[in-house]
């Protein structure tokens, strides 16, 4: 199942990045597959408030064990995570028991774990599109091994010389910032405006707002000399990128690229990505100017967990030294800060993608169910699937 589609989805920043509805994947599969198995035997299905109670739990397992701990510093990719929280959550919704979900868990962390080599230069590649989708299908393969009995490994973490610390984590114990509860899925990130790498998006709306500013002043990106970035340390270590870049893949994770196009073109769209617009010179020699610096108190907001923001300030400087006023964005619209503004365009969203692939009497069904939280709960996983179906 397609999921997720072009890093436009939602997201979680903390020392450990992510995209927790990755796990819907292996989620929604095993609850219409055991909604379907259970129909055929008399029984009844499970409902779609079953679905969000586990994408409730998935995201906490997996934002929760990201708050404090950095995969990416030791060069492991996030879709570790996703592995961890899919097996949990559907060892539980197959009914295992919790020495079972314990054996099911431990085998998620002994798999060896995937390498951020696709995400980074020079290999950044289309792996970085489908390494979720892999991990939460692998999670399924794995809770239904140990629902057959295959053993567990209790102290995979802890083990001396091969637990998962001492070989993977230089030698480091697992932190926690605080109780599983909902804070992920309340704090959640919401992909609207741009489909762009996140620490990326208040960038790219201040460059928007730039687009408008130069026009004004009769101006055009051939009038700049030089952009500056103000920005926070996870920013310039993920998508600050110099030189060539060979996909939309690499483009979507080159903040200077997402910051030119809208300068350019007053958008950002996931056309922007691919070749035909890549192509345009114009891109490259803006890229060449736009410098990134860390702003330490950007940097520290970005972590503070009661503020969470992913704050960008872009300041342009013309050829005839002029230098227009700094434009800053402390907080993209999916964040919960700006839920306000966020939810009716989250709506529109939805509504926008549906209208890309179902005929207007689905998108209508789709529509009537997912706005209504109660007739969605208490409907059955089998009946919502099938309304995706052409």
């Amino acid at each position: 199942a397609m999921i997720r589609w072009l890093d436009f989805n939602d997201t979680w920043l903390a020392a450990e990045w992510g995209h927790p509805s990755d796990n819907l994947g292996g989620i929604l599969a095993t609850a219409d597959w055991l909604s379907r198995k259970a129909i055929a035997a008399g029984r009844k299905p499970l409902l779609m408030r079953d679905v969000l109670t586990a994408m409730i739990k998935a995201h906490e397992i997996q934002g929760c064990l990201a708050l404090e701990n950095s995969f990416n510093r030791v060069g492991l990719d996030h879709v570790v995570l996703v592995k961890v929280a899919s097996t949990a959550v559907v060892a539980q919704m197959l009914g295992l028991d919790r020495d079972e979900i314990i054996n099911a868990v431990s085998l998620a962390w002994v798999d060896g774990q995937a390498l951020r080599t696709y995400r980074h230069s020079p290999n950044t590649g289309s792996r970085k599109s489908w390494a979720a989708g892999d991990a939460t299908s692998r999670a399924v393969r794995l809770a239904l091994m140990a629902q057959k009995g295959e053993m567990g490994y209790p102290s995979v973490l802890t083990a001396k010389t091969w637990g998962f610390y001492d070989v993977l984590f230089k030698g480091q114990p697992f932190r926690f910032q605080r109780p599983y509860g909902t804070y992920v899925m309340e704090q959640i990130l919401f992909k609207i405006s741009f489909p762009a790498e996140f620490h990326s998006q208040t960038a790219v709306e201040a460059a928007m707002m730039l687009h408008h500013k130069l026009a004004a002043l009769g101006k055009t990106t051939e009038d700049i000399r030089h952009v500056t970035i103000r920005t926070h340390e996870a920013c310039i270590r993920i998508i600050d990128k110099k030189g060539p870049l060979d996909n939309p893949a690499d483009r979507d994770h080159c903040i200077q690229y997402m910051v030119a196009v809208p300068l350019i073109h007053g958008r950002l769209t996931a056309a922007d990505y691919e070749d035909g617009v890549a192509g345009d010179p114009r891109i490259d020699s803006l890229r060449d100017k736009i410098t990134c610096v860390e702003d330490t108190t950007f940097t520290a907001d970005y972590h503070d967990p009661d503020k969470r923001s992913i704050a960008n300030a872009l300041t342009l400087e013309l050829n005839d030294g002029k230098v227009l006023d700094e434009i800053v964005v402390e907080y993209p619209i999916g964040h919960k800060r700006r839920r306000a503004d966020g939810i009716p365009l989250l709506e529109v969203k939805f509504r926008t993608n549906l209208a890309r692939r179902f005929p207007s009497k689905q998108q209508a069904a789709i529509l009537k169910v997912s706005l209504d939280q109660q007739a969605l709960e208490a409907m059955p996983v089998n009946e919502y699937v099938d309304l995706y179906v052409i």
